[in-house]
């Protein structure tokens, strides 16, 4: 069953293979394949997945909506505005600027279908002008079942951002997600690409007028341990700037330079760009978009160059590996930061300025998690004997125990899904339990997938897992022995010892019958008769003697 699967992927892929590079084109394919895996609601006829159902049914009836549908956000069942509004901006921005590569892949109608399909789910949650549902699930609940999405358990409340409890950071970004998608689905359907645009300028004037300006997981408290954030300045002009894409108006353009200099964009602290801040998105999207000033290049520039350089001073380093490793962001999902740091460097030197330093970057980053790594494993489910086994997906993983979800193999191959990664000395444990490592989410594939787009359009080599013929190196982590290396030196220990005590008996017993022979001898010398040349012995006394 699981051959036949990765065959209908791959042939799937694309009828002019022999023009392009296979691996790239399964793995874009595969990235896509992935957000069909992560579907909610009621799924579709040309559903892949087999082992996906119907589920979420009830959502958003609690308000009186209907939340059905979307996207579940990583891997278990709860549904989330923001980092699906990152992730859809993400793959929206990489499909046009290289469109191509889905062409070629023969892909651009599962690329339409995947992002159609969270955007009507965020036209559902923009019901009203001033109302924007960012939560579905409750983590308490949820994060206490393992098991298939037929049984996902309730309730299953929903959480909204409005004018009384507003989040700037969410409507905004939200809005960027509609402008930036309506940009591709706009040749396939002007009539809904309109509709896209509609909500967008509705959200951001949501975003500018709802007051005060705070951070969404403020007023959706149920958030915050999960999507917590703590800036909403970059989302504001990441917002404006994809306005001004999908609508030419250069009313947008300048509120997003108002929004740069009124925050000081350009000096904050730097900070990796992910789905709670896309300050370096709007530094190369500004670069690429706004002609009337060099401060977006500038930003973008020095930006780039401070977090990949060494010795830049920046906050980050490379492991020996060669990951791009920036402290404490890197701690959980490495790998994505890196990933998003190698789309923003190729992004910019394909929109902005030729930048082989940046290009070169790019690539080292997309060949580590392919494989040029130390654990010589591709970080993508299903492409390799090397491939990650244990993805933590409760759906995928088969199992229903949830004191114990490392039992048992994986179930059903997640193919496409990009796990965390490796910790800072390129170590990769692959247990299901640790969420840092093998979690699975929108927004690391989010990345991915555009850089898999810009290998094709770029004609890159193989990927290093083409020629990987070792298997993965067995690694365990500090203090901990490795379970089958414990038996056998446990078995050595019991046998060593066993023949230690074996040898001591074997050495007494023969000891016990030497003396015991001896003695016998003695007697049997002391009971015969003497002859002439003997001395006269006292038998009597001998023999009392001998019992005593």
């Amino acid at each position: 069953m699981k051959k036949s699967i990765a065959f209908i992927l791959l042939a799937s892929c694309t009828t002019t293979l022999n023009a392009q590079n296979a691996y790239y084109t399964s793995l874009l394919n595969q990235s896509i394949y992935f957000f069909e895996a992560q579907r909610s609601g009621h799924l579709p006829e040309n559903n892949r997945v087999s082992w996906r159902h119907d589920s979420g049914l009830e959502d958003g009836f609690d308000n009186d909506v209907d939340l059905t549908g979307g996207y579940y956000d990583a891997g278990n069942y709860l549904k989330f505005t923001v980092p699906l509004s990152h992730s859809l901006t993400l793959i929206a921005w990489g499909a046009l600027e290289w469109y191509d590569g889905y062409v070629s892949a023969n892909q651009t109608g599962y690329l339409q279908e995947m992002l159609r399909w969270g955007t009507d789910w965020l036209i559902k949650a923009h019901p009203s002008d001033d109302v924007l549902f960012v939560q579905v699930g409750l983590g308490s609940v949820d994060n206490n079942y393992w098991g298939p999405d037929s049984g996902i358990p309730t309730p299953r409340p929903s959480f909204m951002i409005n004018s009384s409890a507003p989040g700037t950071d969410a409507a905004a970004l939200t809005a960027a997600a509609f402008a930036s998608t309506s940009l591709v689905l706009r040749a396939a359907d002007e009539e809904y690409a309109n509709t896209l645009v509609s909500h967008a300028e509705r959200l951001f004037t949501f975003a500018e007028s709802a007051s005060p300006w705070t951070v969404y997981s403020n007023s959706v408290k149920a958030a915050q341990d999960y999507y917590a954030t703590s800036t909403y300045t970059s989302q504001m002009a990441y917002g404006a700037l994809w306005l001004y894409r999908a609508t030419n108006n250069t009313r947008y353009r300048d509120k997003a330079s108002d929004y740069f200099d009124r925050f000081s964009l350009k000096t904050k602290k730097i900070t990796i760009m992910d789905w709670h801040d896309q300050t370096g998105g709007v530094f190369v999207l500004g670069a690429a978009l706004d002609d009337t000033t060099d401060k977006y290049k500038d930003a973008a520039q020095d930006y780039i160059e401070t977090i990949i350089e060494k010795g830049s001073g920046g906050p980050c380093r490379y492991t020996n590996g060669g990951l791009l490793w920036c402290d404490s962001q890197s701690d959980w999902s490495s790998l994505v930061i890196a990933s998003n740091m190698a789309f923003l460097a190729a992004m910019y030197s394909h929109t902005v300025d030729d930048h082989s330093e940046f290009d070169s970057f790019a690539r080292s980053q997309i060949n580590y998690v392919l494989g040029a790594n130390p654990m010589l494993t591709p970080y993508v489910c299903g492409v390799h004997m090397n491939s990650p086994r244990n993805p933590h997906h409760a759906g995928a993983s088969g199992g229903t125990n949830i004191r114990n979800i490392d039992a048992g193999e994986t179930a059903h191959i997640l193919y496409g899904a990009v796990v965390g990664g490796p910790d800072f000395y390129d170590k990769y444990y692959d247990e299901r339990s640790d969420y840092r490592q093998n979690e699975v989410a929108l927004d690391y594939n989010a990345p991915f997938q555009g850089l898999m787009a810009y290998q094709l359009v770029i004609g890159a080599a193989d990927p290093p897992y083409a020629n990987i013929t070792e298997p993965r190196p067995v690694v365990t982590r500090p203090g901990q022995r490795n379970s089958v290396a414990g038996w056998v030196i446990a078995v050595i220990v019991i046998g060593i010892i066993a023949a230690i005590v074996g040898a001591v008996i074997a050495v007494y017993f023969v000891r016990r019958r030497r003396t015991r022979a001896v003695s016998e001898r003695q007697l049997e010398k002391a009971f015969i008769a003497p002859n002439r040349h003997d001395p006269v012995i006292d038998t009597s006394h001998t023999q009392s003697t001998v019992r005593a």
